[in-house]
């Protein structure tokens, strides 16, 4: 029996080049998919009135630590090196099984709350073999749609971030390959997230690279962040041993030379930015109109919710305003205008949909209201005060709303948000985060005390 969901009567931003924007449209729904964008469309379905609504594709968040939930806040003032030693080498060594499972439970449905309705999970927490099990059951008891990229441990900032020689198992990334990836139609699917040349060895680094391939799993790597893995020149080594491809994604990329720019577009690789991390914890300028330089598609991510907040408005804001800024000040300086190829509203939120289905390896399921791909819709309210009135839809969606004007989420048809409530299980998810917040804090005192003064 078919169902059928009718959003009706809503702005529709479609991010489909040839259904364009509809000022007052439908979207039609048959079984998870979307079957039509219209104008007006009379169908026999369960009807959700749109009206005073701006209807958009699901946000993609393309890089996100989502285990660090249970941990949200405790490093507002950090730079990156304070986050490798007071997270890495603090709270991941004593994350247990159940403290992932809270994280990730949480952390997807803090996504589904703020729009985000695709996600790469970028899961450097596995411990344990019981760790990885953990972060996918709580992904998939959220619904959201998400890419589960498969990470090292994390017990020891040695061990695991200088020269490692320990590589990701392969083993259990097989076992975990077989018993919840066999198909990658599912809502879930699976990716590789690696350390890459200058944390570790040659070796480590050849090894994760063929790991991942034979299994047919997309790879995503941190390079060129803040001053230490700027000077790693990562994308050269990778380029050295042979293993850049279309299959990879660059995150943060910063600091990467104009030679490792080429390379990585030479290669089919592709982008994920982290603005608001990026300017916060010193990483460097947020890269985006770089990469639209070199002919890529960059994407965007939140990164850690230890130390900015989780959700997509803010990236896209900060996105747009640092590159502005530094285009500003450049132009201002050489007294002389600004280009016509400054960053516009509406590139920032394909950059923030279509293009991160693209980084997430799911651009043909999601990330443009078009007929055939997996229904994954976000209704803003846009009568609220910080939105109304509306003169620019695109606009008033990328520098106007915030998460509580999220009115309604779809994933897959699936109904996750309406009128502005989470419909899942929150108190449970919340309870579970905060009992795993309260055991993390008296662990690390515990650590603390036994020691050496």
């Amino acid at each position: 029996m078919t169902t059928r969901t009718l959003l009706r009567s809503g702005h529709v931003i479609s991010m489909d080049p040839g259904i364009g924007d509809l000022p007052q449209g439908d979207v039609l729904v048959e079984d998870g998919r979307i079957a039509a964008v219209e104008p007006e469309i009379s169908a026999d379905a369960d009807v959700l009135d749109m009206s005073g609504h701006i209807v958009i594709p699901g946000f993609v968040d393309t890089h996100r630590h989502t285990w660090e939930a249970p941990i949200r806040g405790v490093a507002p003032d950090a730079t990156l090196d304070d986050y490798f030693v007071d997270i890495l080498d603090t709270f991941a060594p004593l994350y247990t099984p159940e403290d992932v499972y809270a994280g990730n439970l949480a952390g997807a449905l803090e996504c589904l709350n703020a729009g985000i309705t695709t996600l790469v999970d970028w899961s450097h927490i596995n411990n344990t073999p019981e760790h990885p099990d953990a972060a996918i059951q709580g992904l998939r008891e959220s619904g959201i749609r998400a890419q589960y990229a498969y990470g090292s441990a994390n017990t020891s900032l040695a061990e695991y971030w200088f020269e490692s020689r320990v590589a990701i198992p392969a083993d259990d990334v097989r076992r975990i390959r077989s018993t919840h990836f066999a198909s990658d139609d599912g809502l879930l699917t699976m990716g590789l997230a690696t350390r890459g040349p200058g944390f570790c060895l040659d070796e480590v680094v050849t090894a994760e690279w063929a790991m991942a391939r034979e299994l047919g799993l997309p790879i995503t790597v941190h390079v060129a962040m803040g001053r230490l893995a700027g000077r790693f020149g990562m994308v050269k080594q990778l380029h050295a041993l042979g293993l850049l491809g279309p299959d990879t994604t660059y995150v943060h990329s910063c600091h990467l030379s104009g030679e490792e720019w080429q390379m990585v577009a030479d290669s089919g690789g592709m982008i994920s930015v982290a603005p608001q991390v990026e300017l916060q914890m010193g990483h460097g300028w947020p890269p985006v109109m770089q990469a639209v330089e070199y002919g890529l598609r960059p994407a965007l991510s939140i990164d850690v919710v230890t130390t900015v907040p989780g959700d997509m408005f803010t990236q896209i804001r900060a996105a747009f305003a640092a590159e502005r800024a530094r285009v500003n000040a450049d132009c201002w300086q050489a007294n002389m205008p600004v280009p016509s190829t400054m960053l516009t509203v509406r590139q920032m939120l394909e950059i923030a949909t279509v293009n991160g289905a693209r980084v997430a390896g799911l651009e043909d399921r999601t990330g443009s209201l078009t007929p055939g791909k997996r229904a994954d819709i976000v209704a803003i309210d846009a009568t609220a005060p910080n939105v109304a009135p509306v003169h620019d839809a695109v606009a008033a969606v990328t520098l106007c709303a915030d998460v509580s004007n999220v009115d309604t989420v779809l994933v897959g048809g699936v109904i996750h948000k309406r009128d502005g409530r989470l419909l899942g299980d929150f108190a449970r998810a919340l309870r579970l985060v905060d009992e795993s917040r309260d055991r993390l804090l008296a662990a690390k005192a515990a650590k603390a005390a036994k020691a050496p003064a």
